[in-house]
């Protein structure tokens, strides 16, 4: 598993507070792998989820740390969505 994955799921979880997330959500990051946002919170899997958001591994990383609206990121077309809107905009509240 590479650096880059699991600083991400630290990061994550410590944004939703230890909680999960109402939903689930899948991370893609080019040539890392993927991490999965669920009721039980990040972890790195590339199971099927409600959303699946696509990047490469600075766009992600500039998100994460708040550099980076998600918003703006989809607008520039450096962040892609596929699946349910409706649950990227839930998710992306909770990584501002």
């Amino acid at each position: 598993m590479s650096d880059i994955l699991n600083e991400a799921v630290k990061a994550l979880n410590e944004k939703m507070g230890g909680g999960g997330f109402d939903g689930s959500a899948k991370f893609e990051i080019e040539s890392e792998g993927a991490i999965v946002i669920d009721g039980s919170g990040a972890h790195v899997s590339d199971d099927a989820a409600d959303v699946t958001l696509s990047a490469n591994a600075d766009t992600f990383r500039e998100i994460l740390e708040g550099d980076l609206n998600a918003t703006s990121a989809f607008m520039m077309g450096k962040l892609k969505v596929d699946g349910d809107m409706g649950m990227a905009m839930k998710l992306a509240s909770v990584l501002a």
